[in-house]
Protein backbone atom coordinates (compact mmCIF):
# COMPACT_ATOMS: atom_id res chain seq x y z
CA UNK A 1 0.00 0.00 0.00
CA UNK A 2 1.10 3.82 -0.81
CA UNK A 3 2.06 5.88 2.06
CA UNK A 4 -0.85 7.88 2.23
CA UNK A 5 1.38 10.82 3.95
CA UNK A 6 2.46 11.70 0.41
CA UNK A 7 -1.02 13.98 0.61
CA UNK A 8 0.39 15.73 3.57
CA UNK A 9 3.76 16.36 2.20
CA UNK A 10 1.94 17.59 -1.05
CA UNK A 11 -0.19 19.81 0.69
CA UNK A 12 2.66 21.41 2.32
CA UNK A 13 4.44 21.91 -1.18
CA UNK A 14 1.23 23.95 -2.09
CA UNK A 15 1.08 25.75 0.72
CA UNK A 16 4.78 26.95 0.25
CA UNK A 17 3.98 28.03 -2.96
CA UNK A 18 0.82 29.59 -2.25
CA UNK A 19 3.00 32.97 -2.71
CA UNK A 20 5.35 31.91 -4.96
CA UNK A 21 5.54 34.10 -8.33
CA UNK A 22 3.11 33.18 -10.72
CA UNK A 23 5.25 33.42 -13.97
CA UNK A 24 7.53 29.92 -11.81
CA UNK A 25 4.49 28.06 -10.09
CA UNK A 26 1.67 26.58 -11.62
CA UNK A 27 0.34 26.74 -7.87
CA UNK A 28 0.38 30.35 -7.73
CA UNK A 29 -0.63 30.96 -11.27
CA UNK A 30 -4.01 29.75 -9.61
CA UNK A 31 -3.60 31.25 -6.25
CA UNK A 32 -3.20 34.61 -8.11
CA UNK A 33 -6.11 33.94 -10.13
CA UNK A 34 -8.44 33.45 -7.04
CA UNK A 35 -11.22 31.09 -5.87
CA UNK A 36 -13.00 31.17 -9.26
CA UNK A 37 -9.39 29.53 -11.02
CA UNK A 38 -9.05 27.04 -8.81
CA UNK A 39 -12.57 26.21 -8.82
CA UNK A 40 -12.63 26.06 -12.94
CA UNK A 41 -10.10 23.59 -12.57
CA UNK A 42 -11.70 21.49 -10.21
CA UNK A 43 -14.62 21.46 -12.23
CA UNK A 44 -12.29 20.92 -15.61
CA UNK A 45 -10.86 17.82 -13.53
CA UNK A 46 -13.68 16.14 -12.31
CA UNK A 47 -15.67 16.16 -15.91
CA UNK A 48 -12.06 14.63 -17.08
CA UNK A 49 -12.23 11.93 -14.32
CA UNK A 50 -15.89 11.28 -15.06
CA UNK A 51 -15.18 11.00 -18.91
CA UNK A 52 -12.31 8.62 -18.20
CA UNK A 53 -15.04 6.22 -16.11
CA UNK A 54 -17.39 6.10 -18.91
CA UNK A 55 -14.63 5.14 -21.27
CA UNK A 56 -13.66 2.78 -18.72
CA UNK A 57 -10.17 3.50 -18.89
CA UNK A 58 -8.89 2.30 -16.01
CA UNK A 59 -5.00 4.36 -16.22
CA UNK A 60 -7.33 7.68 -17.18
CA UNK A 61 -9.42 7.32 -14.10
CA UNK A 62 -6.24 7.02 -11.94
CA UNK A 63 -4.33 10.23 -13.94
CA UNK A 64 -7.79 12.50 -13.82
CA UNK A 65 -8.54 11.37 -10.23
CA UNK A 66 -4.37 11.97 -9.40
CA UNK A 67 -5.27 15.63 -11.18
CA UNK A 68 -8.82 15.96 -9.35
CA UNK A 69 -7.19 15.30 -5.93
CA UNK A 70 -4.15 17.81 -6.55
CA UNK A 71 -6.85 20.62 -7.47
CA UNK A 72 -8.73 19.98 -4.78
CA UNK A 73 -5.66 20.15 -2.16
CA UNK A 74 -5.01 23.45 -3.88
CA UNK A 75 -8.72 24.14 -3.16
CA UNK A 76 -8.21 23.40 0.84
CA UNK A 77 -5.32 25.61 0.77
CA UNK A 78 -6.83 28.20 -0.43
CA UNK A 79 -9.06 27.86 2.44
CA UNK A 80 -6.31 26.80 4.96
CA UNK A 81 -7.65 23.98 5.19
CA UNK A 82 -5.41 20.62 5.41
CA UNK A 83 -6.09 16.67 4.36
CA UNK A 84 -6.23 16.20 8.02
CA UNK A 85 -9.42 18.47 7.89
CA UNK A 86 -10.86 16.11 5.75
CA UNK A 87 -9.44 13.05 6.91
CA UNK A 88 -11.27 14.14 10.25
CA UNK A 89 -14.51 14.38 9.04
CA UNK A 90 -13.91 11.14 7.47
CA UNK A 91 -13.10 9.74 10.51
CA UNK A 92 -16.46 11.49 11.72
CA UNK A 93 -18.36 9.88 9.47
CA UNK A 94 -16.88 5.73 9.72
CA UNK A 95 -19.01 3.31 10.17
CA UNK A 96 -22.19 5.66 9.91
CA UNK A 97 -24.28 5.16 7.12
CA UNK A 98 -25.00 7.94 4.28
CA UNK A 99 -28.51 8.72 6.11
CA UNK A 100 -27.54 8.96 9.33
CA UNK A 101 -24.68 11.16 8.47
CA UNK A 102 -26.54 13.56 5.94
CA UNK A 103 -29.49 13.98 9.12
CA UNK A 104 -26.43 14.30 11.57
CA UNK A 105 -25.71 17.70 9.81
CA UNK A 106 -26.78 20.59 10.61
CA UNK A 107 -28.20 23.26 8.08
CA UNK A 108 -26.83 26.74 8.55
Amino acid sequence: MTDLTILLRLAETIKARKLADANSSYVAKLFHGGQDKILKKIAEESAETLMASKDGNADQVIHETADLWFHCLVLLAYHELTPEDVLKELARREGMSGIEEKASRTTG
